[in-house]
């Protein structure tokens, strides 16, 4: 045995006969080897790093939940179920609101010379009573009312053609004829994105030139309330409701306060009587003929 073992063992031999002699004098047992040369203190364990491998779920005990703070805290209950989605409602066709005039009574009512600044008071009484309506608009008002324009066909009624400014149709030459009807259908396409499908001639004044530069129905009326006349709330409503009939086409204007605050007498005795409110081209069933003044042959129910 060489002399560097000897001192190796002859070291271990004093440590032991050292830690033999400490317990028995103290009664202390140490709590783990002694630092050595050889066997140095254990350092302390790094924190264990999380493992980030594809498809490694923490380790939870059960109904252990992170702990967390603030308002994206989980809730420590149970989770609530999720409620089913409700099935999609297929799309329900536009006719379905739609009366069928020759079963029951049924009246136009419509409006000229708008829009206007009391036209948008008249949607709301119209919208009361569910009632569709025809508005026969003068190109120049609606560049100045254009989102009553829009709102009017949004809500279901119709846009009917009453020219440009207003002219005696019968009193210009057939070009002159289609550049008012032209600028007006353009004016609406622009507000409302759609194109008048009839023409009322002011004055109610056509002839065999308005008939052939319209290319579409011409709609005049069956009973004219005169309101442009006698601006009569009163005498409106009584007029209206006293020369009705199934089938009627009721000329007013929206242009004038009176007819405007006429309309809920008007659309509260008729509904009381059983009238439907529609619009021209419904009362025919969606063609109208190339003259329009009523549809009394057409429209049923009792009379």
């Amino acid at each position: 045995m060489n002399g560097g073992m000897k001192r190796y063992l002859s070291g271990i031999g004093m440590t032991a006969a050292t830690l033999a002699v400490t317990t028995a004098l103290t009664g202390a047992t140490p709590a783990g080897p002694t630092p050595s040369p050889t066997h140095p203190a254990p350092s302390a364990s790094p924190a264990p790093k999380p493992d980030h491998r594809p498809g490694h779920k923490p380790d939870h005990k059960p109904g252990h939940r992170p702990d967390r703070t603030g308002p994206s805290a989980e809730p420590t209950g149970p989770a609530e179920p999720a409620e089913p989605a409700e099935p999609a409602r297929p799309a329900e066709p536009v006719e379905a609101d739609k009366p069928d005039c020759r079963k029951v009574k049924c009246v136009a009512l419509t409006f000229d010379d708008g829009p206007g600044p009391y036209t948008g008071t008249l949607l709301r009484h119209l919208a009361k009573y569910r009632a569709h309506a025809t508005f026969f608009v003068v190109g120049r008002n609606v560049g100045v009312y254009p989102d009553v324009v829009r709102r009017t066909a949004e809500a279901g009624h119709e846009l009917g053609n009453h020219t440009w400014s207003h002219p005696d149709l019968t009193r210009l030459s057939p070009a002159a004829i289609r550049s008012q009807l032209a600028r007006t259908d353009q004016a609406v396409k622009s507000a409302a994105g759609v194109v008048p499908g009839l023409v009322r001639p002011p004055y109610g004044a056509t002839d065999r030139d308005v008939r052939r530069q319209a290319h579409r129905p011409l709609v005049l009326w069956s009973v004219d309330t005169l309101d442009w006349r006698y601006r009569d709330s009163a005498r409106v409503a009584r007029v209206s409701l006293k020369r009705v009939r199934p089938g009627s086409v009721i000329l007013f204007h929206d242009i004038h306060p009176t007819t405007v605050k006429a309309l809920p007498r008007v659309l509260k005795g008729l509904s009381a009587r059983g009238y439907r409110f529609v619009t021209v081209s419904e009362l025919f069933g969606g063609r109208p003929p190339k003259v329009v003044r009523n549809a009394r042959g057409l429209s049923g129910g009792p009379r």
